[in-house]
């Protein structure tokens, strides 16, 4: 650390962090844009940052009517993965990661990705069978992904119980040893940072109340903070995309949950991969505070709120204590729910509406974080030229009456929520 480092530190720790610069502008809406995002989440960030860098469109707003990533953006569990089967979500998570592999440096802001592999546990030899043809699909589709037997899970992760008495015994797992985890809010950061570079206005404390509609178009978005008119408008906002759709007088195929996740109190470093398991389902990380990072299904109801109920919590707790037994004795430090957003088979909806400047990025089910460069990227590009981009092609709202579904629920890592 430099001395003026040091003495910059210092003096904004004593004032209170009051002298550190903004990193991004706080604009008044201005009456017209070429392009408005509803959504400052990750996902609408990342599009108005590409919109900019990659299309040249910068007369560009970003609305949020809270704060930046304060939905799901700040509340899940912060995996990165493209483990996928069928060849649609392949192309779509893997061309994800390899902007995740480039984002700190892309952003000239540290998102912390750290690549310490995902493993998936299989207990039954259905399980066996179903992971080993999926990872024979990701390596015909370029993607790494390596079968381990017991005595190597062993001796990967020591303090997991692999021994054959155990009440759902390891048979082996599937990992990707390139997966691993993001910091979430930083994600956030770095891309409203970013946009605003560029000259995008992000505008907090500005809630969608109604959309201006004539000749199939729409003419203007209605806020708390004034009308705003649009040339083309971007929906991204994760668990509430069907609220914002009705407003626009669309019904999507989606249903909105919650997702729970919690935090136990910090311990040394024991765990340096990512852990999942279908068959008691759950999923577990380390911080790099220390605290173990869980979460599970989401609640069976339908739900707009940010928490969930105590029975999963306890449902997820007793997965890891069955799968850990040495964790038994930590106790849970906070929980968080965030907004889910499920489409009928499990995969997003990116692309255009029926009406003809309204654009959708939502129906992420359990995906979206791990999504978050591509679907920025491919929505920006979906916008920008009002067609989508191949890779997002299959991910059309049009499938729900075409029938061209992507169901990859019996081939996921969570068969439950893919």
């Amino acid at each position: 650390m430099t001395r003026y480092s040091f003495f910059a530190l210092a003096r904004n720790a004593l004032s209170g962090h009051g002298h550190w610069p903004e990193a991004w502008r706080r604009p008044e809406p201005k009456p017209r844009y070429d392009v408005v995002i509803v959504g400052g989440g990750g996902h609408g960030l990342a599009t108005a940052y590409y919109l900019a860098k990659v299309h040249g469109i910068t007369n560009v707003a970003v609305l949020e009517k809270g704060w930046l990533g304060g939905g799901n953006t700040g509340r899940n569990t912060t995996i990165v993965r493209s483990n996928y089967y069928l060849p649609e979500n392949s192309r779509f998570y893997e061309f994800s990661l390899k902007l995740w592999e480039q984002l700190s440096s892309e952003l000239n802001y540290n998102v912390m990705f750290s690549q310490r592999g995902v493993l998936n546990l299989a207990h039954t030899d259905p399980e066996v069978d179903a992971f080993l043809r999926r990872g024979n699909a990701m390596r015909l589709n370029g993607i790494d992904a390596e079968f381990l037997s017991v005595a190597e899970i062993e001796k990967l992760v020591p303090i997991l119980d692999c021994s054959p008495d155990a009440r759902y015994p390891i048979r082996g797992g599937l990992i990707q040893r390139r997966a691993g985890t993001a910091r979430h809010d930083a994600v956030a950061w770095g891309y409203a940072r970013g946009a605003d570079g560029f000259g995008v206005d992000i505008i907090e404390n500005c809630e969608v109340t109604g959309f201006s509609i004539g000749n199939g178009r729409i003419a203007a978005v209605e806020t708390t903070r004034g009308t705003i008119k649009a040339e083309k408008v971007g929906i991204a906002v994760a668990g509430s995309s069907g609220l914002l759709a009705a407003m626009a007088g669309l019904r999507l195929p989606i249903e909105s949950h919650v997702l729970q996740a919690f935090v136990s109190e910090p311990i040394k470093p024991v765990l340096d991969i990512v852990v999942s398991s279908a068959a008691v389902h759950m999923y577990v990380s380390q911080s790099d505070k220390g605290e173990l990072v869980m979460g599970g299904a989401i609640d069976g109801y339908n739900s707009y709120a940010q928490r969930g109920s105590p029975a999963t919590i306890e449902h997820i707790v007793a997965a890891l204590v069955t799968l850990f037994p040495c964790f038994s004795r930590l106790r849970i430090l906070r929980t968080w729910g965030g907004l889910m957003d499920m489409s009928m088979d499990g995969n997003p909806i990116i692309g255009k509406t029926p009406i003809a400047n309204l654009y959708l990025n939502g129906g992420w089910c359990i995906g979206g974080f791990k999504a978050t460069p591509a679907s920025g990227w491919l929505f920006a590009h979906t916008i920008a030229h009002d067609r989508p981009h191949e890779i997002n092609e299959p991910f059309a709202l049009a499938r729900f009456a075409t029938g061209r579904t992507l169901d990859e629920r019996g081939a996921g890592p969570f068969p439950w929520l893919q």
